[in-house]
């Protein structure tokens, strides 16, 4: 396993904090800021990507895709050029 190296520089508390947090795991330092690092950043990666919309924004949401649908003027020129051009096999 390819690994890659980083250094942090702490605080002496912050190191005294983190130490000890590691030994109640049962881990190394490093062992325990890299698991902790990590599961911090899948947290945030997973909350942003979610999206949160209000409960009146999601009802104008679903009524608009629940509703009839009309293509605009520049949708069937662009169907009626591709079904000049495309080839139904």
């Amino acid at each position: 396993m390819n690994s890659a190296r980083f250094d942090l520089k702490l605080e002496p508390e912050d190191k005294e904090l983190l130490v000890s947090a590691a030994a109640l795991m049962g881990s190394s330092l490093a062992g325990f800021v890299r698991a902790a690092a990590r599961e911090k950043a899948l947290s945030l990666i997973e909350r942003e990507a979610q999206l949160k919309v209000s409960r009146l924004d999601f009802k104008a949401f679903t009524r608009a895709l629940d509703a009839a649908f009309e293509p605009n003027a520049a949708l069937q020129s662009a169907l009626q050029e591709t079904a000049k051009r495309v080839r139904r096999i």
